[in-house]
């Protein structure tokens, strides 16, 4: 080898490594602050797979009442569109159809959140181009993200790997790989989006959006088909996932697929990222309102949060679609066998199976409307520590004012999507609109005693708003599976669902509602309080 040529290689790993310079550093910052939220995400999804297969095992005790389920998914078509095909009437196939492509969506959210946070969030604060006053490579924050997204992604698949394995080698380890793949193709995603965009709320609504793309595609393609053989279904990487057959004669080039996407969309996003300055993005970013058009603290929170309340009440509208036609289809879900009854039951109450159907599918609705009510107070949290409320408040603005526009987004928003979930699930349902519309508005004294919750953690410290996620989970994850485990009641009532009436069908009770009501806005005026007194930012 010439010297010119040692020269040269040497040249080219100089530059690859001074282009990684303080990946290590970034990578163990970016897991210090994310020591409360990946394992929270990581957690619950885990719990929710792994607590499947003893749920479907005290519903349906024998393999007959298995395959007859099956049989029954497979000639439901809009069943198929909402959990995809089965491929086997085996605890672990059941499993891996009724969960899988859920616990995909829900490592996709956690992954563009990580992806999204530790680099255009970084950049949109100004904290990054301090950071690459230092020591750091041009490319290290991304790596960093990504590699923060694979650890979260890799020991998720392994939770999933090992606490299925009693249901089956292979197919644990390729659904486990499978629901970290459809991560990990997402992360890589929101590389690319945040390479494009200048803010971090659109980065997150875009790679959101193509998310839900894929949702949608996928259930298009197992509407019509029953085997996941639709161009539409292939189209989709949750499709992906559900064609990796776990339990069912598992297809492991499948698995390439992702790997295919995650090293080209990787290599788009090293790509963009070496071809632009820190702050700038390669979408230009549109100019703002003409003056006056933002004359007041509400203004401009709306103007801030229009996009995910408009994004929240068309998933809402469709969603609730979705579950109205399933509604449709219950009966066939409950066959005859009794413990699905009582699990129906216990979710929507003893109305007959139609009405407690319903219930549950309102019920489902509110718990994930809390997520939004969780996320849009702590837009607040994201307004002070990215330091774009210091101008605000440094004009004519007070605390409460500034918090108080947020809030009626926050609040208001949720009672918007809920009426619009109720739209949505009677229309698709074809009976009844008045009844459910008014079932889904009941829920909302609930899901505002989360977002005040959120309130009170944020205005006291801002370091303990992580906790409302925490408390917005645990209510889904009872709402989810607690009937299923036969969880106490007792338990049940920690989350605020429990106490509400199950309509439509039951009785109204007008008293637990009032009483959330009111904790709500105790909840929230406590909180709006600590937040005049608090300094900020601390």
């Amino acid at each position: 080898m010439t010297t010119a040529t040692q020269a040269v290689r040497g040249g080219v790993r100089s530059r690859g490594s001074r282009h990684l310079a303080g990946t290590g550093t970034l990578l163990r910052f970016c897991l210090r602050r994310d020591r409360l939220m990946m394992p929270l995400w990581v957690g619950v999804i885990g719990l929710m797979v792994l607590s499947l297969p003893n749920s479907l095992k005290a519903v349906y005790s024998t393999p007959a009442e298995r395959a007859d389920l099956a049989r029954q998914m497979l000639t439901n078509g809009s069943l198929r569109a909402t959990y995809g095909p089965v491929f086997s009437d085996s605890l672990g196939g059941l499993t891996a159809w009724r969960i899988g492509g859920y616990a995909g969506l829900f490592a996709g959210i956690m992954s563009l959140l990580v992806v999204v946070r530790h680099t255009r969030e970084e950049e949109e604060s100004g904290r990054q181009e301090l950071i690459s006053s230092a020591m750091v490579g041009r490319r290290a924050p991304l790596t960093a993200a990504l590699l923060a997204a694979l650890v979260a992604n890799g020991v998720l698949a392994l939770l999933i790997a090992g606490g299925l394995a009693g249901q089956g080698g292979a197919g644990a380890l390729t659904l486990g790989l499978g629901v970290g793949g459809v991560g990990m193709v997402f992360a890589t995603m929101a590389a690319i989006v945040a390479q494009l965009t200048e803010s971090a709320r659109l980065a997150k609504g875009l790679t959101g959006g193509l998310l839900g793309a894929a949702f949608v595609l996928r259930a298009a393609g197992d509407s019509s088909v029953n085997d996941g053989s639709s161009p539409l279904t292939w189209v989709s990487p949750l499709g992906w996932l559900e064609n990796q057959r776990s339990f069912a004669a598992e297809r492991w080039w499948v698995l390439s697929l992702f790997a295919a996407a995650v090293v080209i969309q990787g290599a788009v996003a090293y790509q963009l990222a070496g071809r632009r300055d820190v702050g700038m993005s390669f979408l230009p970013t549109r100019p703002g309102p003409a003056e006056g058009r933002l004359g007041s603290a509400g203004a401009l929170a709306w103007r801030l949060q229009r996009g995910a309340v408009l994004g929240w009440s068309l998933g809402f509208l469709a969603a609730g679609a979705a579950f109205g036609g399933m509604t449709k289809g219950a009966s066939d879900l409950v066959g005859t066998n009794e413990k699905t009854r009582h699990i129906i039951e216990r979710m929507g109450g003893q109305s007959g199976i139609t009405d407690a159907f319903l219930a549950a599918m309102v019920g489902m609705l509110g718990m994930v409307a809390a997520l939004y009510v969780v996320s849009s107070v702590l837009r607040l949290h994201g307004e002070e520590t990215s330091q774009r409320a210091e101008p605000v408040l440094a004009n004519a603005v007070g605390r409460s004012r500034w918090a108080g526009g947020h809030l009626v987004i926050a609040f208001g928003g949720a009672a918007l999507i809920m009426l619009l979930g109720g739209l949505g699930l009677g229309l698709g349902y074809g009976h009844e609109l008045g009844a459910v519309v008014g079932a889904c508005l009941v829920q909302i004294p609930a899901i505002w005693t989360l977002g005040g919750l959120a309130v009170l953690l944020y205005g006291v410290s801002p370091r303990l708003a992580p906790g409302a996620w925490g408390a917005a989970g645990l209510a889904l994850l009872l709402g989810w599976i607690g009937p299923a485990l036969d969880v106490p009641q007792s338990v049940m009532d920690l989350s605020p669902f429990g106490h509400l009436p199950k309509l439509p069908g039951g009785d109204m009770a007008w008293t637990p509602v009032l009483i959330l009501l009111g904790v709500a806005v105790a909840l929230t005026a406590v909180g709006v309080a600590g937040l005049r007194r608090r300094d900020m930012s601390t």
